[in-house]
């Protein structure tokens, strides 16, 4: 494995989620503060969603043909330029437009990322390297709801937009800088064309890991879009307990990652998988109930532990799947559009259960929707047992 590219890799992107992760997690109550209505709140975590679903698939596939550091690069860059916007915004509908740039700056970067890690990935320890580089990830989206929360409650909202430019540009540099050139890049990865789309899609297995990250990430959608609500409106908590609350689950999942990814290289996929996503989904149904912040606080935990024990046996599929066909940034693109799909259904279910019967339904929504996802997911890898490649 190319430890260079790595490492520049999983910097850039550390850098550049912390510093969504500053301001994300505060977007809810901003929107809330100026009167916005459940289906609104959703809108603004649906058109993230939404137009980075409409460009994953065009971004992956041109990567795996020109090469992934434009891609990168430009993303990183538009992300510094979204910041500026955020400063400037005063009404609700302001932040949706916003929101939906940066979707598409999104659709850039993080499927093109981690196919670029996926190429350099040898054989036998993909559940350990996407696990590991994973950790960027989780770290990133942990430590920025409590730095954004530090920042709100003792600086001002705008100094949150400020410190994702920041952040976001010093990503950008990162890549441009210490990324191989494009030319060289391909010539080292790319040993036919990929194939064709049609072939990707009959794909049982790829099929069953789409639903189970969609049906995954429609729980973390009702999760951050209205925990924030329910812990701001109810239990009348400040905005440094909300940011350790989202950060919670994040920060465990990251910090499994590294165990659990090597776990997945010996061990079965599927079952890592199915057990993950049952954790998960006992935590969604526990929201409903929450009284305290010492509560969610277990039950944010409890969340982590199942997203973490999941997603490192599951992207060691995907990489293998990408390898086997040469089509790394498309396989990639097609789990980042589940991703992107389940924020917005996740989100927008969630706000209309805000609306016509009660914040906390949409917990329980979020749950059911996973215990579906994992069904679908058995059935469709049913015919697979997914086994570790040997090492050596």
């Amino acid at each position: 494995m190319n430890k260079h590219i790595f490492a520049t890799l999983f910097f850039a992107l550390f850098s550049t989620i912390t510093g969504v992760g500053i301001v994300v997690p505060l977007l809810p109550v901003y929107a809330h503060s100026m009167g916005a209505a459940g289906v609104y709140i959703g809108l603004i975590f649906g058109a993230f969603s939404l137009s980075r679903t409409v460009f994953l698939p065009y971004f992956g596939r041109l990567s795996d043909r020109k090469g992934r550091k434009p891609f990168i690069i430009i993303g990183m860059l538009a992300y510094t330029l979204v910041s500026v916007a955020f400063i400037f915004c005063t009404q609700v509908m302001h932040l949706i437009a916003i929101r939906f740039f940066q979707g598409i700056a999104s659709a850039m970067i993080m499927p093109v990322v981690q196919a670029y890690v996926g190429e350099i990935t040898p054989p036998g320890r993909e559940g350990f390297i996407m696990g590991a580089f994973n950790m960027s990830l989780f770290f990133g989206l942990s430590m920025g709801p409590v730095l954004g929360g530090l920042l709100k409650d003792h600086l001002s909202l705008q100094s949150t937009f400020f410190s994702m430019g920041v952040l976001s540009f010093i990503g950008f540099l990162l890549c441009l800088g210490l990324l191989p050139p494009t030319r060289e890049e391909i010539v080292i990865h790319r040993q036919r064309p990929p194939v064709r789309w049609r072939v990707i899609l009959a794909d049982r297995t790829i099929a069953g890991l789409f639903v189970y990250r969609l049906a995954y990430t429609a729980g973390i959608g009702v999760i951050w879009g209205f925990l924030p609500v329910l812990a701001d409106a109810e239990l009348k908590l400040s905005s440094s307990r909300i940011g350790v609350l989202v950060m919670l689950g994040v920060l465990v999942s990251g910090l499994v990652q590294l165990p659990m990814g090597k776990l997945a290289d010996i061990w079965h996929r599927k079952t890592m998988v199915v057990v993950g996503g049952l954790v998960a989904v006992v935590a969604l149904l526990a929201y409903q109930r929450a009284y305290s912040f010492e509560y969610l606080f277990v039950v944010s935990v409890l969340f982590g532990l199942g997203g973490g024990t999941a997603m490192p046996a599951l992207m060691a599929m995907a990489v293998i799947k990408g390898q086997q066909t040469e089509s790394m940034g498309s396989v990639i693109a097609l789990l980042t559009m589940a991703h992107s799909l389940g924020m917005l259904a996740g989100s927008l279910l969630g706000g209309l259960m805000m609306d016509w019967f009660e914040l906390r339904i949409a917990f329980v929504l979020g749950g059911v929707g996973l215990l579906l996802g994992i069904v679908i997911f058995v059935i469709c890898t049913r015919s697979t047992t997914s086994p570790p490649v040997p090492q050596g």
